[in-house]
């Protein structure tokens, strides 16, 4: 950073590097300062005395002051709180040709195309980080609890979290919840609002990067700072879940002797995939996707903010239409990320076209971001989906249970919403066969024929062509009568074999076959009424004799839709 800012001054690369050595290489003050007096005190000593004077002399090179960089009016001394000076590129100094034989004050195109150069460049905050190429979402994070918007049930006043950060008491946290609902936004901003904000320093690191090393190092900074400083250090470990058993091990010590405040943030469910003892320091809060009306509050905060705002990112004003917020609300479901993100994408386009048609307007440009604009930045509706984490089972459940009760409408609704998110067709078909005989059962034998039938039609024909199939069967099962004795009868048989009732003792010997003579002499098959010979006989048993009387099918008289 200060070898950069000494070259745009004007300086050699050699001379920045020896100023840098001289003076430790931190302040890009005490260099310049070097470098002014080193050169004042150190006059070129191989110019020749001797040489002739020019009758008409060079002006003297051009010497960088320090006031040109500083505003030195602003002393150190009188803004303690400021890290480093504020610095301004310097101007570039031009020198007028000098023509003796010309007496004309006109200046030369040349000259005039050099006076364009002489105004100032933007000022530059040192040691500060130019944040216009941080995405949209980033810098519109919320600073403090008050910014949040949404999860009033974890903010309101009353809450867990106010009453922490009211008594300075931060507890170990694990937030839980979809992308883009606030898990980081909150952590930080817990200890942003703490009432003593020098108690708690903030040290983030993801799963995804980091391992047990990057953690051990974390809590011996953690342990020399409350030595050192009686400063505490909140942990914040995003994407948790991703540590393995051995690695979530490591936290369980630390936050039982108070080294850190631990605080993780995943998307999938805690029971799942952290383990008990975690769980068990910490408190899970749920967080939800945000609604509507919260994504517009959002949207229109990062249209309004000058200073970090939509603007910034595109480097004019910004009006966005009111529809196309509103849009843009409805179709992220609940993902503030994505709604921001799509929001600069937009306002990019929109800009892009304010620049090649020219058009300017109060003597500014404004870009203006319709509804086609937010369409184009969306490409298509953010779908919260995940083949292999809880929202597949939540929702092939909800498949399920709208079948079962009967509602066609219902399931082919979650039907399409499990193939627009990508789910394996076959899986569904799997399903379908088996909900035939579950719930379907004796009451509609031809359902299981749909279902396998719907199965052989799905791999032969495949996505997308198959989606229609898959909506047949589930709405043919869903308007069947239903019977679920078959399956109380398994359950109630596996259940009685598991728990040994009748001891699983063997099969009486009158029901055993006997295919050689000397199994014929051990009374295999003997006394063995066949019942095609001897259709009204009912004498005959075939449970174990400690088993009789037992009944694990239930089936009434009279057909019954709902069994």
């Amino acid at each position: 950073m200060e070898m950069e800012q000494l070259l745009s001054m004007g300086f050699s690369s050699e001379l920045a590097a020896q100023a840098l050595a001289a003076t430790g290489g931190k302040s890009t003050l005490k260099a310049t300062e070097w470098i002014l007096s080193h050169k004042s005190s150190n006059p070129n000593p191989n110019q020749n005395q001797n040489q002739n004077p020019n009758p008409y002399p060079s002006p003297p090179p051009f010497q960088p002051k320090l006031d040109r960089f500083f505003h030195l009016h602003t002393k150190l001394s009188t803004s303690p709180s400021s890290p480093e000076p504020t610095a301004t590129a310097p101007s570039i100094h031009t020198i007028p040709e000098h023509d003796p034989d010309d007496d004309s004050t006109t200046p030369s195109p040349l000259h005039n195309k050099r006076q364009k150069l002489q105004h100032p460049k933007p000022t530059i905050q040192l040691g500060k980080t130019d944040r216009t190429h941080e995405p949209l979402s980033e810098r519109m994070r919320p600073r403090t609890v008050f910014e949040v918007v949404g999860q009033e049930h974890i903010l309101c006043n009353n809450s867990l979290l106010h009453s922490a950060i009211d008594r300075n008491r931060i507890p170990s946290i694990i937030f839980w919840g979809p992308p883009g609902t606030g898990k980081t936004s909150i952590a930080k901003s817990i200890v942003n609002s703490a009432q003593d904000r020098s108690m708690y320093r903030f040290v983030s690191l993801s799963a995804v990067t980091c391992g047990v090393k990057d953690v051990r190092d974390a809590v011996e900074e953690a342990r020399k700072m409350r030595v050192k400083n009686n400063k505490r250090t909140v942990l914040f470990v995003d994407e948790v879940h991703r540590f393995n058993k051995s690695q979530q091990d490591s936290f369980l010590p630390v936050i039982e002797d108070g080294s850190i405040v631990f605080m993780g943030a995943t998307t999938e469910n805690p029971s799942f995939h952290l383990i008990t003892p975690l769980l068990s320091r910490c408190r899970v809060l749920t967080l939800n996707p945000l609604k509507p009306h919260h994504i517009e509050t959002l949207l229109k905060r990062s249209v309004n903010d000058n200073e970090k705002g939509l603007s910034q990112s595109v480097g004019m004003r910004v009006d966005v239409k009111d529809d196309a917020i509103e849009f843009l609300s409805m179709n992220c479901d609940g993902d503030a990320r994505v709604a921001l993100n799509a929001l600069e994408i937009s306002a990019t386009t929109a800009a892009a076209r304010v620049a090649d048609n020219q058009l300017e307007q109060n003597g500014s440009f404004e870009a203006v971001v319709t509804v086609d604009d937010v369409k184009e930045a969306l490409q298509c509706k953010h779908l919260a989906y995940d083949k292999a984490g809880e929202e597949h089972y939540n929702l092939i459940s909800a498949f399920h249970k709208s079948m079962r009760g009967s509602d066609a409408d219902a399931a082919i609704y979650w039907l399409a919403r499990m193939l627009e998110g990508g789910e394996e067709p076959l899986y569904i078909a799997r399903r379908l066969i088996r909900f035939a005989s579950e719930d379907v059962g004796l009451a509609d034998p031809l359902a299981l024929n749909q279902a396998v039938a719907c199965y052989q039609a799905c791999h032969f024909l495949g996505m997308p062509e198959c989606n229609v199939i898959l909506a047949q069967c589930a709405a043919y099962l869903a308007l069947a009568p239903k019977s679920i004795s078959v399956y109380r009868a398994i359950g109630a048989a596996q259940k009685v074999v598991r728990e040994s009732v009748g001891q699983n003792e063997g099969v009486p010997l009158h029901l055993r076959n006997a295919p050689t003579k000397l199994m014929k002499e051990l009374g295999y098959g003997k006394d063995y009424i066949y019942p095609p010979d001897n259709p009204s006989s009912s004498t005959q048993s075939y449970l174990p004799p400690s088993l009789l009387g037992y009944k694990f099918f239930d089936w009434p008289d009279q057909n019954s839709t709902q069994q």
